[in-house]
């Protein structure tokens, strides 16, 4: 169908139009990705066997320099006059050898078992006590062997750069062409001066989220409990088990355990949408209202609405946690002297009313932030796009759905995405009000016999997460890194998804 076809078409048949192409287009795509895995395998296959045939190609062709590049790292930038990369890289072996003949290699040994005593127990001759001499810890040995590895796969493309460099070196010493350090500084002041600025916050990523990630992921397939604590007990590997029974597939009242997680996990994502959505679309209203033409003291209401955020959240979370209390609070006090109520509302108490409650209170904290976000957006809509709306006859509503709303979308898109990802892990608004209460008491009719760790109804995983790793009675790691993981698989998806497809990204030329 051309484009002048679509246009003629009625909406209903333009909404038709769009999900019979959506599903005709399911078959068509699962086509052209089967028929595409051939030549992507060759491709890989391709990079994969590249690096292979560079080593082999230099050990072949390289000389005397190039071939003991292969055990003294940077000896073949030295002896070209490379010689702060070629230092670089032999102080980077040395230490490197040494942290694992010292630390790797014990640590890396003792990962299939975290070790095989975690404490020799002795009595204390002066006083009747009883001592612990503590030999193996499974949580360094498997953050240690964390690092280990991430540091072979460090020196093993080091290794192979600088192998590449040299034979790359010599092929131009045979041509009269020397490359010295002050190549290398022009080099790194130059064209690559973009990785030098980031080497630091890279490093600063990989130490502070991706070796946390993987360690992470990891203690989602060991037994890591509150038992280990002190620690005279070894953790141990414990397999797809915490898997298991997050899918109800195991444990006692698995079945129960994993509808709590579900309703949670629903809560999670109903949440999201709302407190994102209601906050945005509020908030652009009143923005709207504010800079209508004709409105007096527009300073005075933005001042007004900006209060709630020149106060700490967490003070304000905590004063309508009290304002809210069933028996004791004020809101309740009020509406009875009102005559409104003749009994307490549970505000926070009932599970339904608790939502919602939560929601309305996330909507007063939340709106001032879009109505500053959006009262900058709204001044840079060109008039002549109203005015002409306007002549045609246009209704306001018909301007804002065809003017300010797809504008809006198009340059708050990564924003949106970026505060629905962060309500699925707002951790405030939820503990601090709430608690997560009330707390599940059955599920599906039946009564809970298991231990879910105290969830509660307007628990998000997040919050419920916190309870199970820092829970006062039993703390399990390993459960609380499972959730932790269905967190990250969400928030991944949703991130990559929508902001792929997002107008922002798409067609971010027709914007500029």
């Amino acid at each position: 169908m051309t484009t002048i076809e679509y246009m003629s078409l009625s909406a209903s048949k333009k909404i038709l139009y769009k999900i019979g192409s959506f599903f005709m287009a399911i078959p068509l795509g699962i086509y052209h990705f089967f028929r595409k895995i051939p030549s992507k395998t060759r491709n890989l296959f391709k990079k994969i066997s590249n690096p292979f045939v560079t080593l082999v190609n230099s050990f072949v062709n390289g000389d005397w320099k190039t071939r003991i590049s292969y055990v003294v790292m940077g000896f073949g930038q030295i002896t070209n006059h490379q010689y702060i990369r070629g230092f670089f890289n032999l102080i980077f072996e040395v230490c490197f050898i040494t942290y694992l003949i010292i630390t790797g290699i014990p640590n890396l040994i003792k990962l299939p078992t975290f070790g095989n005593i975690a404490s020799v127990q002795y009595d204390i001759d002066v006083e009747p006590f009883t001592g612990y001499v503590y030999m193996d810890d499974s949580f360094n040995i498997l953050l240690f062997s964390v690092i280990t590895i991430l540091l072979i796969l460090v020196f093993i493309y080091l290794w192979y750069t600088q192998i590449k460099e040299a034979l790359s070196l010599q092929e131009y010493r045979l041509i009269g062409h020397v490359i010295t350090d002050s190549s290398t500084i022009n080099d790194l002041t130059g064209k690559n001066y973009h990785k030098v600025l980031l080497a630091l916050p890279t490093s600063g990523l990989v130490l502070f989220t991706i070796i946390p990630l993987i360690f992470m992921v990891l203690v989602g397939f060991t037994d890591y409990n509150s038992n280990y604590m002190n620690p005279k007990e070894l953790f141990d590997w414990v397999g797809m088990s915490n898997f298991s029974r997050l899918l109800g597939l195991s444990g006692e009242g698995g079945n129960q355990f994993v509808g709590v997680f579900l309703q949670i996990l629903l809560w999670t994502l109903v949440w999201a949408f709302f407190a994102t959505f209601t906050n945005y679309f509020l908030g652009m209203i009143i923005a709207l209202l504010i800079n209508r033409k004709g409105i007096k003291l527009k300073k005075l209401w933005r001042t007004v609405l900006i209060t709630t955020i020149a106060v700490p959240q967490f003070v304000s979370l905590l004063l309508l946690s009290k304002v809210l209390n069933t028996n004791l609070g004020a809101m309740n006090a009020l509406l009875q002297q009102l005559g409104w109520i003749t009994e307490n509302i549970k505000f926070l108490e009932d599970g339904m009313i608790a939502k919602v409650t939560i929601i309305v209170v996330n909507m007063w904290i939340g709106i001032p932030y879009t109505m500053l976000i959006c009262t900058g957006l709204l001044m840079n809509i060109p008039a002549d796009l109203y005015e002409s709306a306007k002549i045609d006859g246009a209704s306001p509503f018909k301007m804002y759905v065809k003017i300010t709303l797809p504008y809006m979308l198009f340059v708050t898109g990564p924003y949106l995405i970026s505060q629905f990802v962060g309500n699925i892990n707002n951790f405030n608004v939820i503990y601090l009000l709430s608690g997560g209460g009330p707390v599940f008491t059955s599920v599906n009719g039946i009564m809970i016999s298991t231990n879910v760790f105290g969830a509660g109804q307007t628990d998000l995983l997040i919050t419920w997460l916190y309870k199970i790793a820092m829970g006062e009675v039993f703390k399990d790691y390993g459960v609380a890194s499972v959730i932790g993981i269905c967190v990250f698989v969400i928030v991944s998806l949703i991130s990559l998804v929508f902001y792929g497809r997002s107008n922002s990204v798409k067609n971010e030329e027709d914007f500029q």
